[in-house]
């Protein structure tokens, strides 16, 4: 959905924009060629081999870094207010393709996961190392696993013996609760859940959301694509609410407490020829918040 991305952003040609999920560059490019010669471009990624597609353009600056720091790192670079921030929280087709990453359940390799290459954690230590109830509960929630009780009981045992270092290890040990038929669903919302837990992802979006509030200028824009039901949760909730969980605050005449208004009164989805063209994009959910002119 890039058209709906850029359309999202109303880009100003002299504007200061953010893309914080810079990946192999398609949305910044897109971003660059939208922008005049006083426009600026910042991205985030904190995965090295984003490196590699670093667009030569003095407008452009790319920031090594998980975007849960972006105000620090905006306003080393001098930029202390932006017109609009971007944000595509899905794993990079790179990502999924590179075999040693251990993301694509396609392929067998080391059970990694990480985004950020000198990160401590795992999808080998969380599954070797979590207890029964961590790994039941990172289940069920990330991954919306049915059964992610047995799932976790059958983990627990099958690493008595020895350690389950690859992916092909764990889907062996994992046979027994998988649905005949199911396999690829099942592997995907488990690889899912991993993903998550290993890159801290709800909690670096939290992070990350709360701080567009004081960076984007009044009548700046957040555009904001998901790919899972939490994190389009607590997207909604911000842009709606100003906040995570609860309700709206309003002051003492009753006016609302909130950063954004949204700008579509429903999230929007793809349409069938780009889902067709691309099924990873099935189940986004493209959501757009108007920073509040007070």
């Amino acid at each position: 959905m890039l058209a709906e991305c850029l359309d999202g952003l109303n880009i100003d040609p002299k504007g200061v924009y953010v893309d914080v999920t810079f990946g192999g560059g398609g949305h910044s490019k897109a971003i660059l060629e939208k922008l005049g010669p006083e426009g600026k471009l910042i991205s985030f990624d904190q995965d090295p081999d984003a490196a590699n597609n670093v667009i030569d353009d003095e407008r452009f600056t790319f920031v090594p870094q998980n975007f849960r720091y972006i105000k620090k790192f905006c306003r080393l670079h001098g930029v202390k207010e932006v017109d609009g921030i971007l944000a595509d929280l899905g794993v990079s087709s790179h990502q999924f393709d590179s075999a040693e990453r251990g993301f694509s359940i396609r392929f067998d390799a080391e059970l990694d996961m990480r985004m950020d290459q000198q990160g401590e954690l795992t999808a080998k230590k969380v599954i070797n190392e979590y207890s029964e109830e961590e790994l039941h509960q990172i289940f069920g929630m990330y991954g919306e696993i049915i059964n992610s009780k047995t799932l976790a009981k059958t983990i627990v045992l099958g690493r008595l013996n020895k350690s389950i270092n690859t992916i092909q290890e764990l889907k062996d040990i994992i046979k027994p609760v998988v649905k005949r038929g199911k396999e690829n669903q099942y592997h995907a919302q488990l690889f899912q859940a991993l993903r998550i837990e290993v890159n801290q992802e709800l909690e670096a979006l939290k992070e990350m959301l709360e701080q567009t509030a004081e960076l984007i200028k009044p009548g700046g824009r957040l555009v904001v694509m998901s790919y899972h039901s939490l994190e389009d949760r607590l997207v909604k909730n911000f842009i709606n609410k100003g906040k995570f969980r609860g309700e709206v605050e309003k002051d003492f005449y009753g006016n609302e407490l909130k950063p954004f208004e949204s700008f579509t009164r429903k999230a929007i989805s793809p349409t069938e020829e780009e889902i067709k063209e691309n099924n990873r994009a099935r189940s986004a959910k493209l959501r757009i918040g108007v920073k509040v002119q007070r």
